[in-house]
């Protein structure tokens, strides 16, 4: 069905300011349902968060009464990964999202309507502040928890009861997953595990009563890390202190301390050496998220020094008639819209896979979406800054906006898999996936098929 969002009398928006299909143009992409879901997102997005979200981020918190809020509403279900879980949902009298969408007619296209929406402000911090522990601490426990595991945590977690984050990173591994050495081993009578070492750059992990924490059980490389369910907030041995970073001040990035902290061997995620596999899979979830989030900080950015290169005159007329700004303006625009148009074929194409399918076919190119996302928002928050002039590289007045946005760039560019690593292992899959169907194709003999 071919779908368009609103009618020719609506004011035009600031170029770049909206995706077309928010523009009054055709989209072969977008149902009834998801053009009703982005405006009933967009209202509650709005007049809980966004109006505020500029305030908050100066004074690096996001009031505790915001996740509350979020979570009554049932807006921290849109952060799992579609399809949503339903029958744990029915079971907690979860029947719909704002009384829009039924849970089991969610796509993942409306999961990324909502990851659009919560970036609006242009600021990841408050964002994030409320999506991440959702978004990427639940989903482990969902598709490889036992029963016995989940029936403990997901009620909580799922209603906004409890708070949870995904540790991973460790000052010494970074990106490097496979060599992470946080240690958990069985006491002596087999009944826990005792936890030893640090996790940093922990997004949400300070007010978390809870985390999903790879460790390693085993040897050296992939094949000794398993995933467990570790508590957080006032737990014994358990010490956390947040961290400074360049952008995204409210969301909550923390270093975590484990000395001799013991957990129920039951606090397991699936199966012991399996690790790796569940971060892996989970990564893909997480990076497709993050570049729709970036993608809509960049036009955030950019609308906004096309909307001052309108108003603010210089050498006798206004910047906008000025070529060379043009010109600017020109090579960021072109560079957002082919990323906006790759993300929603890329999310139209999670709507049609299965989740095995999606996994080797789209894993690399995640990984590849992911990082371009923080090269495009890295041109157009540069963009954005050079056109405000002065005013964006000040930290109040009228180019506040881009300046916070470009202090954001480095946040869109490490977290989630530094873009070297991302670019990399994109290739690398590229690679394994064409090899492998060339086995596939190959004659008993050996030769290949012409």
């Amino acid at each position: 069905m071919v779908a368009t969002s609103s009618s020719t009398t609506m004011p035009r928006p600031v170029p770049f300011s909206e995706p077309p299909y928010l523009c009054g143009l055709p989209s072969a992409y977008y149902t009834p349902s998801h053009l009703r879901w982005q405006r009933a997102c967009r209202s509650f997005v709005t007049e809980n968060l966004h109006q505020y979200a500029l305030d908050w981020e100066r004074e690096e918190v996001v009031p505790p009464h915001v996740f509350q809020t979020f979570a009554e509403a049932n807006m921290l279900i849109p952060n799992l990964p579609a399809p949503l879980p339903v029958e744990w949902l029915h079971k907690l009298g979860i029947r719909d999202i704002l009384g829009i969408v039924k849970v089991e007619e969610w796509d993942y296209l409306h999961t990324s309507i909502f990851c659009d929406e919560m970036s609006r402000s242009g600021l990841a911090g408050p964002s994030a502040s409320l999506t991440t522990g959702m978004a990427f601490g639940v989903p482990p426990l969902i598709k490889f928890g036992s029963k016995e595991l989940q029936g403990r945590f997901l009620p909580d977690l799922l209603l906004g009861k409890k708070r949870t984050c995904i540790a991973i990173t460790e000052p010494g591994a970074g990106s490097d997953v496979a060599n992470i050495e946080t240690s958990a081993e069985k006491s002596e009578d087999g009944k826990e595990y005792i936890i030893n070492g640090t996790k940093k750059w922990i997004t949400n992990g300070i007010w978390s009563h809870l985390c999903t924490m790879a460790v390693r059980t085993g040897g050296p490389g992939p094949s000794g890390l398993s995933m467990l369910v570790v508590p957080l907030l006032g737990y014994p041995g358990v010490s956390m202190r947040r961290l400074k970073v360049g952008g995204q001040p409210t969301g909550g990035t923390t270093f975590i301390e484990l000395s001799d902290v013991r957990v129920p061997v039951s606090n397991l995620i699936g199966e012991e050496g399996q690790g790796m596999k569940y971060v892996m899979t989970n990564f893909n979830h997480e990076r497709l998220t993050i570049a729709i989030g970036v993608t809509r900080q960049a036009r955030v950015a950019l609308s906004a020094a096309f909307e001052y290169c309108l108003q603010r005159e210089a050498f006798g007329k206004v910047l906008m008639e000025q070529a060379v700004v043009r010109h600017r303006l020109a090579k960021a625009g072109a560079l957002l819209e082919s990323q906006w148009a790759w993300m929603e074929q890329f999310v139209y194409q999670m709507t049609k896979l299965s989740k095995a399918q999606a996994d080797v076919e789209l894993g690399g190119l995640t990984a590849l979406a992911k990082a371009q996302a923080g090269m495009v928002l890295d041109e157009c928050a540069r963009c954005a800054v050079l056109l405000f002039g002065g005013n964006g590289y000040t930290r109040t007045g009228k180019g506040e906006i881009a300046e916070r946005i470009y202090r954001d760039v480095p946040g869109a560019r490490i977290p989630g898999g530094s873009e070297d690593v991302m670019l990399d292992l994109a290739v690398r899959q590229l690679v394994k996936n064409y090899q492998r169907q060339t086995q596939l194709l190959e004659r008993p003999s050996g030769s290949s098929k012409l």
